[in-house]
């Protein structure tokens, strides 16, 4: 179920103000502002993406998680090009001249697949941050989405009530390991009231049994996951960016050094130009949010 499908549940009113951050546009708008040059660009990025040095010779290996949740994939099944990151998948594999039949999917974990070493596959996908750190041991595209992170709680909590970043003083709030989250509670709120888990499930598994009480996550998966997993949760916040319209910023990971991340990049730039990610940013991360953010 997607944040769009979520809409029927009453949760149609979560979207436009923070999604804003990331520069949300109508459908409409992003189909009349493409022009001859970015047409022209599509056909360059084709061409080269044609001559791409990929794993399996005339195919695009793509790699995400397992499993891999809405609304970056509808049913755990990227094939169906439903859910923001395999619509944006496929979006790239058609830009680099690649038909759907074309595209082929691997599984890898998110700590393997920013991990140096040989890969498998010719780029990841699966909310992946850009950090220097990270950049050290893969390649990164050019970002296809930017967002904060966001505190989840149960909506009859002290917690829920919290209104500053302050207010999170004495609570236990769970991240996973090596993810933007971790980095964020460590840098906002301290080390100290942080639970550390090895992965965004097993954070959530702790919340949902109580070992903890919040958890923080990337702010589409706080909706997804107080809407629809959780039993009784509320988004309590956003953390603030240090700049407007800055946030977390999401990108295909590819091998370090890869021959391919300039033309991948190109790809993705075409798309942020021509309109094309803000409409499917639209289509599957919605675009009426309200979330109000930590002082």
């Amino acid at each position: 179920m997607s944040i769009r499908t979520l809409s029927r549940v009453g949760v149609a009113a979560v979207a436009v103000s923070a999604l804003a951050l990331a520069g949300c546009s109508s459908s409409d708008e992003a189909e009349t502002s493409a022009t001859p040059e970015s047409s022209s660009s599509t056909e360059a990025t084709a061409a080269a993406g044609a001559e791409l040095e990929t794993v399996t010779e005339g195919k695009f290996t793509i790699a995400t998680g397992e499993p891999a949740y809405e609304p970056w994939m509808v049913d755990n099944e990227p094939t169906n090009g439903e859910g923001f990151e395999a619509a944006v998948a496929y979006a790239v594999a058609e830009e680099l001249g690649y038909s759907p039949e074309d595209v082929e999917w691997v599984r890898t974990s998110f700590e393997t697949a920013i991990a140096p070493g040989v890969k498998d596959w010719d780029v990841n996908i699966q909310q992946f941050s850009i950090t220097e750190e990270r950049k050290n041991a893969v390649d990164f595209s050019s970002p296809y989405y930017t967002t904060s992170q966001a505190i989840v709680a149960d909506a009859d909590s002290d917690l829920a009530t919290a209104t500053s970043v302050a207010d999170l003083a004495g609570y236990r709030i769970g991240v996973p390991s090596g993810t933007t989250s971790y980095a964020v509670a460590a840098e906002s709120i301290g080390e100290d009231d942080l639970a550390v888990f090895n992965s965004a499930e097993d954070t959530v598994a702790a919340f949902n049994s109580g070992q903890i009480d919040g958890f923080i996550t990337d702010l589409p998966s706080a909706f997804y996951l107080s809407a629809v997993e959780l039993d009784n949760g509320a988004i309590v916040g956003q953390f603030p960016a240090e700049d407007e319209g800055d946030g977390d910023q999401f990108a295909f990971v590819l091998p370090k050094d890869s021959p391919n991340t300039a033309t991948v990049t190109a790809a993705v730039d075409v798309l942020n130009e021509n309109g094309t990610l803000a409409a499917l940013e639209t289509e599957w991360l919605s675009d009426a949010v309200d979330v109000p953010v930590l002082d």
